[in-house]
């Protein structure tokens, strides 16, 4: 039996106003040739297949494409609902795509032991039974109490989604001894889960799931399930230090702080392999990096050095979609620079680079601000005082940001005209 577990493809995010449609067509591509290549029996994705409940219709139709490609590939494809997706709009369609060898279960079924079955290899053969749990909301699984404190509502839920978790594996037992009634053998048991585990590294980009939510689930309260497939996190890794818990992490960065310190995404999808003994062999698949993306950070020479290190801007044929390098850009120089962002402009102009991301260093930030804790407004023009207030925020979209000083800069003409007009 042979299984590949993936999660948190997020169709349909929008990354600093860029489309990702491009890169997860390249990655669903890239899949597919893995799933022929490895003869892989089935397909988990677990959870946050989509970015938001209501789905832009591009999105959709990637979902559904790869859907009936999937059919074709005599691969069996499980689909469980994460935070981000909507139960009735992944419930909606589920009795359809049944119908193309593909399984969804948006939401907490009625009981646990529904989430136990069997699912079988290419020959149609029994391989596995999988524990197949999607996110776990809290309505889902307890009741509020009057008088209940933050920590008990916590303590509450995890317990209880620990229950669930045993019912479900406890059901799975059973099915695999009855399995083994009639053929001798046993069966390798999956589960699945979307949520956060203690000690789990996250990254910009893994929102909370929501508030009153657990805040992280113990590993040690997971049945003993043969192997555990985790969505939420987006960096692939092992929970626990053990070889069978694993997020496999997103297939594309979703955030910049995803790449490495060498500005690779380092993204990947987990092989499971069980032979006739059920002895387990895990590896990982390593995803290419479609949309090349790039962090520099450091004083205004030290950014012009690394963008001299692009090419020249040149248009390509062969992958219009990835001509430009999306780069995020970390300022630290020490002074304040009201023209930092026309500077930036200069310095990477027909290079093949699309700044998406244009920020001043938090400490550096913090300290200016700080520095000029005793200035009054006597001492300052209007844009200057406009300029000290969006020293302290973050923007991580940049168009959002020139807009809003568009906005003030107009705002700031047409106030200057009416007071010439009132002295007239």
């Amino acid at each position: 039996m042979r299984i590949i577990h993936t999660s948190d493809w997020h169709l349909g995010q929008h990354f600093f106003g860029k489309s990702r449609a491009a890169e997860h067509q390249a990655f669903m591509t890239w899949l597919l040739e893995q799933i022929e290549l490895h003869q892989v029996d089935a397909l988990i994705i677990a959870g946050d297949i989509f970015d938001t409940g209501t789905p832009p219709s591009y999105a959709r139709t990637l979902y559904n494409q790869f859907i009936v490609q999937m059919q074709q590939s005599g691969c069996q494809l499980i689909i469980l609902g994460g935070n981000h997706d909507s139960v009735s709009m992944l419930g909606e369609s589920k009795e359809l795509l049944a119908c193309l060898n593909t399984l969804v279960i948006p939401g907490a079924l009625s009981t646990p032991a529904e989430h136990a079955f069997e699912i079988t290899n290419r020959q149609g053969e029994p391989g596995a039974i999988i524990c197949g749990l999607p996110f776990l909301r809290s309505r889902e699984l307890t009741q509020s109490q009057v008088g209940e404190s933050a920590k008990d509502k916590q303590v509450k839920l995890g317990n209880a989604i620990a229950d669930y978790y045993q019912a479900s594996f406890d059901q799975a037992t059973q099915l695999n001894i009855q399995h083994q009634s009639v053929t001798g053998k046993t069966l390798p048991i999956i589960a699945t889960g979307h949520l956060t585990t203690v000690g789990a590294s996250t990254s910009e980009s893994v929102r909370d799931i929501y508030i009153g939510s657990l805040d992280a689930f113990n590993a040690n309260l997971f049945p003993p399930a043969d192997y555990i497939a985790l969505g939420h996190i987006h960096r692939s890794q092992k929970v626990a230090k053990t070889e069978h818990i694993r997020y496999s992490g997103s297939p594309i960065a979703l955030s910049f702080d995803e790449l490495s310190n060498d500005n690779q995404a380092n993204k990947s999808v987990v092989l499971v392999q069980w032979q006739q003994d059920n002895h387990m062999q895990v590896n990982t698949l390593d995803i290419p990096m479609f949309q090349p993306m790039q962090m520099l950070k450091g004083n205004l020479t030290q950014i012009a050095d690394q963008v001299a290190q692009f090419a020249d801007h040149c248009e390509s044929t062969l992958s219009p979609s990835f001509n430009d390098t999306w780069v995020s850009i970390e300022v630290t120089e020490q002074d304040y620079l009201s023209d930092l962002q026309s500077r930036i402009v200069e310095l990477t102009q027909h290079k093949a680079i699309e700044v998406l991301r244009l920020k001043r260093a938090r400490g550096l930030r913090q300290k200016a601000i700080q520095s000029r804790h005793n200035e009054t407004l006597s001492e300052l023009s209007v844009k200057e005082v406009f300029q000290r207030r969006l020293m302290q925020e973050q923007f991580d979209d940049e168009t959002f940001k020139q807009r809003l000083i568009s906005k003030f800069d107009q705002l700031q003409q047409d106030v200057e005209l009416a007071q010439q007009a009132e002295n007239k």
